[in-house]
């Protein structure tokens, strides 16, 4: 019972986050119409979708507001990023396959080599960086920057030509608005319903509501999120009027990485797969390579730059230090694998798919075999903490 209510919550999270990404999806896409495909991916469509990763390292750290709270934060983000990388793109090919539209998916190896080679740049710096006993509020800024300069190369290197050329889909219309009522989209979380009501047609003026109300409704959700992670890698906890209540009794970053990273990462996915069935395949692949940049720059270090001006230095125990900079040399590590899979041979099919589904299900199997203590997962990360050891020399 202790573990079963958290993971409801978390099921209920997931939902509520899948439903709100719908209308969330549909303004952010028209909101950044005018860019060029691929482009459009890797900002407008990255950082929308990331958004929940944002509010849940925030609440990770000024919820918990110590080490736990920040290997939570690191957790999300850095699993949400081996999430993206092979989930998000291994269901966008299924979705094209399988809905018969082609039999794999084409995408500009500039997208591969661009976004490929920012996000292991980016990971090297992430590395890097967050090392020591303390985090002080530069490091977040660090990231933060390093963030924005690439948003500045994405857009400053868009072809100037593909600016005025606008997107038009079927998104940007509802037909069946007038099936139920808005109190309905309401309870359902379809704020298209709600925002757009009967004028169907999407404009600037219903986009940026839309896309603000589907913030919210998400970021909400997020800290509910939060609370369910915390009582779940509790050994004891209590939930108020009712009782209390045994956990897993494990590192909260554990518990991150797996659940929280997954349930954040829905907009992403949602995104991806729709690009994918309307033939935008840079966006779909761009789409998860740009949200990984963003979530390890900015969804990281902009709540570890705002908490640490708060509140002072994060001090990390050693096994926080251990864990988390295990985790980001294996994300480095699955980076790297990842990119060359996309750009081994032709196209991406069914067989890259599968092996993309393996990989994270290799890597779920390594963070539950560490977190139960298996003999061989921890032979693993005594290698990685070597490997990050090396970075720490430079």
């Amino acid at each position: 019972m202790g573990i079963l209510i958290p993971l409801v919550i978390v099921v209920i999270c997931c939902i509520i986050i899948w439903r709100a990404s719908d209308g969330f999806a549909a303004a952010s896409n028209f909101i950044g119409r005018h860019l060029s495909e691929g482009v459009r991916g890797a900002t407008i469509n990255a950082i929308a979708s990331s958004l929940p990763e944002v509010f849940t390292s925030i609440f990770f750290l000024f919820y918990l507001k110590d080490t736990d709270g920040f290997s939570g934060s690191i957790g999300t983000t850095a699993g949400s990023a081996i999430f993206n990388s092979m989930i998000i793109p291994a269901f966008a090919i299924l979705t094209v396959v399988f809905s018969g539209l082609a039999k794999k998916i084409n995408v500009s190896r500039k997208v591969y080599l661009r976004d490929g080679i920012s996000l292991i740049v980016a990971e090297v710096i992430f590395i890097m960086l967050i090392t020591g006993q303390n985090l002080y509020w530069y490091h977040g800024f660090i990231l933060v920057v390093v963030y924005f300069i690439y948003l500045i190369y994405m857009i400053t290197s868009m072809p100037k030509g593909d600016k005025t050329q606008a997107i038009v889909h079927e998104d940007f219309i509802r037909h069946d608005l007038h099936e139920t009522n808005w109190w309905f989209g309401f309870l359902t979380f379809d704020f298209e319903r709600v925002i757009i009501g009967k004028r169907k047609e999407m404009s600037n003026k219903l986009a940026w509501p839309l896309l603000i109300v589907s913030t919210f409704a998400i970021a909400t959700v997020c800290l509910l999120l939060v609370q369910a992670c915390e009582w779940l890698g509790n050994y004891r906890y209590t939930i108020p009027y009712l009782g209390e209540f045994y956990g897993l009794g494990i590192p909260i970053l554990f518990v991150a990485v797996i659940l929280a990273a997954m349930a954040s990462s829905i907009p992403d996915t949602i995104i991806s797969m729709k690009d994918a069935r309307r033939g935008n395949y840079d966006d779909a692949v761009s789409n998860a390579l740009g949200s990984n940049i963003f979530d390890i720059c900015f969804a990281m270090g902009f709540p570890l730059f705002i908490y640490t001006l708060v509140h002072g230095p994060i001090h990390m125990t050693p096994e926080v230090m251990a864990l988390s900079a295990e985790l980001r040399m294996l994300l480095l590590i699955l980076t790297i694998f990842t990119v060359l899979i996309y750009i081994w041979g032709n196209g991406l099919g069914k067989i890259k798919a599968f092996l993309l589904l393996l990989l994270y299900c290799v890597f779920t199997i390594y963070v539950v075999g560490i977190s139960q203590g298996n003999e061989y997962a921890l032979k693993i990360s005594e290698v990685l903490n070597v490997m990050v050891s090396w970075f720490n020399i430079f």
